[in-house]
């Protein structure tokens, strides 16, 4: 009797979407306008499910062939591969083997009927099975074969990294496993730089995806070694390694707890990059309470990042340097002070530097990085440590506003910040004792100060005890300067809001004749469009550090996103483009109208898209109207959508306030009406602009002042002048 043939899986219309390279709308359309559609075979009235091969049978019935990117197309079909299919490591393996393979190669395996093809894809995949660790015997059978096949793709037009992205993505939203981020690679070029020299082996304990090692063989290290508690990180890592690290660089990674269960416990190498899982409590204290590795006290239950600085140190030979990246509370806590204590007192903490928020995950956080050195028998004595603050205040200009601190969005210098950072730090190394530093930025303190009841080694407060060193005519002239600009820019601010824009529209307000935005889209005068939403699977890409390169819809290079935030405040786009996966996302284009896409009253709600703002993607939280310049003018239309009572009306939700785009009500007016009426929304952006900019202005100035005067530099005016009548002693 025949075996009934297995169900066809089943998509979203998300999938859909990416499958024939359309949008969510038009396929919203293709469900009311064509029976032929396929019915929903499961899921809900609001989430419905379609089989798979109906809706390709329909799609190809069209003409419309898939247009999904090959990492797009691994992406599916990974989702809907049974669960009875080929592990990750396996895929892993074959994705390493697959990248040392030219192109032509891999265009005859995809030719190869579907047996011969898992044949070799096993042969493969055992030939490079030592990299990967843990691994079993690969066996890959028939029912991989469509898995294999977008894999290769996926390797074959894009690369071997964005298919170890999607792997490695994949198999952290099916362990469920959270914590696991990446080191953003500005910031691991950073860690690696503060180790002097070129290190030959490094170590990473807690390697995730491999970022720190890969900055370290940049620099020319060729033993890396690595280990995570997460077997897909470690894996990945290995494969990442191999494939990046280049010819003559040896790559271990071990899977397991580097605290618990150290997988090199008799390595020692000349530098330890780190950046150490935060705030866990059980690390292993009880079990560890006689480690040798406590050299410098051992930490308490609280202090697991404690317990991660003595670590690397045990693995560092003599004069070797650890550099670890950890959250402000290391420095500070009550509970650390006596391993705190002991680092300083032995000469093993260099260097502690602060971050501006946002440099990593959690992003609201100025995280620190603690330089070490295990100090050498009859070495040189340490005599004081190095705090430096990056995230210390910077000129504003016209379009940026200096901030300590920064949101998710927060656009950084890295290159200002990295400059820093290593200025100081090689100009410390060079000569310790005569360091002077820079007064509120950097400061050389002595272990006798440091040693305190507290021994608290926060750069912000080490620096900024500092400033009494300014030159007093120094920062009274950057206080006249700073004040020069404040008059300026409030004289450009009363300029602006005295320029007439509007008058009285009689004893009544005028009444509108309106259409929905989505009335206008449907007859042609704008396009709605809208990147991916913020979901669980874009909080897991981005989680997992990938960028999608490769994966945007043809547009493979790194941009810019302007997110909900940058309407907000004005500035430009400052967005991580980590998270955005969707395929289709739009980019902008100088004069879109882009709106928020929840509702507050933190600053304007729209705005229009400038020659600077070209070329990003819109955040997750961002709708972008695209008008037709000939029909709609773009700064009438933003006036208009971004209005209180429109945005308030096209809202839903209690706590959280969800703009519905399509809701959004527009005039009816003549093209020429329109444009005075965006006249008078353009003056009212300009006068938001000036306003911004006085006010930071005003908080600079005052900023100078307040420190002038409590350091002692700047006196009040009676002060200066008595001061300089009792200086005067000559007869008159």
């Amino acid at each position: 009797m025949p075996q009934p043939s297995a169900p066809s899986a089943q998509v979203t219309a998300a999938e859909i979407s990416r499958i024939a390279g359309v949008t969510r709308a038009t396929v919203s359309n293709w469900r009311r306008r064509h029976e032929s559609f396929p019915a929903p075979s499961g899921g809900t009235d609001s989430s419905p499910l379609y089989d798979l091969e109906e809706v390709r049978a329909w799609l190809a019935s069209r003409g419309q062939h898939t247009a999904a990117t090959p990492s797009g197309e691994l992406r599916t079909t990974l989702r809907l591969r049974e669960p009875a299919g080929a592990g990750t490591s396996d895929l892993l393996l074959l994705v390493l083997a697959a990248a040392r393979r030219p192109a032509g190669d891999l265009a005859g395996l995809l030719a190869l009927p579907d047996a011969d093809l898992v044949e070799r894809a096993n042969d493969a995949a055992a030939g490079v099975a030592d990299v990967v660790p843990g691994t079993e015997p690969v066996r890959f059978t028939a029912a991989d074969t469509t898995v294999l096949r977008a894999l290769l793709l996926c390797v074959r037009d894009e690369s071997a990294q964005t298919a170890l992205g999607v792997l490695a993505e994949r198999e952290l939203e099916d362990s469920a496993a959270s914590g696991a981020y990446r080191t953003p690679a500005p910031l691991a070029d950073l860690l690696a730089r503060l180790v002097p020299g070129s290190p030959a082996r490094v170590l990473d304990p807690a390697c995730g995806s491999g970022t720190l090692l890969s900055a370290a063989a940049t620099r020319g290290a060729r033993e890396l070694y690595g280990q995570d508690s997460l077997p897909v990180q470690a894996r990945r890592t290995a494969v990442g390694l191999t494939l990046t690290a280049g010819q003559g660089t040896d790559v271990t990674v071990r899977t397991g707890d580097s605290l618990r269960a150290d997988a090199f416990p008799d390595l020692t190498v000349d530098a330890v990059l780190c950046n150490p899982p935060y705030g866990d409590r059980d690390w292993g204290h009880d079990e560890l309470a006689y480690d040798p590795r406590w050299a410098y006290g051992f930490p308490p239950r609280a202090e697991s990042e404690l317990a991660w600085v003595q670590h690397a140190l045990a693995h560092l030979s003599p004069g070797g340097h650890a550099v670890l990246l950890l959250p402000p509370a290391t420095a500070g806590r009550a509970s650390g002070r006596r391993v705190r204590a002991e680092l300083v007192r032995s000469g093993a903490l260099r260097a502690v530097i602060a971050l501006p928020a946002g440099a990593s995950v959690p992003l609201h956080v100025g995280l620190q990085v603690w330089v070490l050195r295990r100090p050498e028998p009859g070495g040189p004595e340490r005599r004081s440590v190095l705090f430096v603050d990056t995230a210390a205040d910077t000129t504003i200009g016209t379009a940026t506003a200096r901030t300590r601190g920064g949101g998710r969005s927060a656009a950084l210098d890295w290159e200002g910040i990295t400059a820093r950072a290593l200025d100081a730090w090689r100009a410390f190394t060079e000569s310790p004792d005569t360091f002077e530093g820079e007064p509120g930025v950097a400061h050389a303190v002595g272990l006798v100060d440091l040693l305190d009841d507290v021994v608290d080694l926060t750069p912000a407060r080490l620096v900024r005890a500092s400033r009494s060193e300014i030159d007093p005519v120094a920062l009274s002239a950057e206080t006249d300067a700073a004040r020069r600009g404040l008059v300026e820019a409030a004289r450009s601010l009363a300029r602006t809001a005295g320029r007439e824009g509007w008058s009285a529209a009689g004893a009544t307000a005028r009444e509108w004749r309106t259409a929905t935005a989505s009335d206008l889209a449907r007859g042609g005068a704008l396009t709605l469009l809208r990147s991916q939403p913020d979901s669980a699977r874009t909080r897991a890409q981005a989680a997992n550090g990938e960028t999608g390169e490769g994966g945007g819809g043809g547009r493979p290079e790194a941009r810019a996103v302007l997110t909900a935030s940058d309407i907000a405040t004005g500035s430009g786009p400052t967005g991580d483009p980590a998270g955005l996966h969707d395929d289709t996302a739009p980019v902008i284009a100088a004069g879109d109208v882009l709106v928020r896409a929840i509702a507050s009253a933190d600053g304007p709600m729209a705005r229009v898209a400038g020659q600077e703002d070209a070329g990003a993607l819109p955040g997750p939280h961002v709708h972008l109207f695209r008008p037709d310049p000939a029909r709609l003018d773009a700064w009438f239309l933003a006036g208009f959508l971004g209005a209180e009572e429109n945005i308030a009306g096209a809202s839903t939700g209690s706590t959280i306030l969800t703009v519905n785009p399509g809701r959004l009500r527009v005039p009816l007016l003549p093209l020429e009406e329109q444009r005075h009426y965006g006249e008078a929304f353009r003056h009212v952006h300009e006068l938001r602009a000036q306003a911004r900019r006085a006010t930071l202005l005003a908080q600079e100035t005052a900023g100078l002042l307040a420190s002038g005067l409590t350091g002692g530099q700047l006196l009040p005016s009676r002060a200066a002048n008595e001061v300089r009548d009792q200086g005067d002693d000559s007869p008159h």
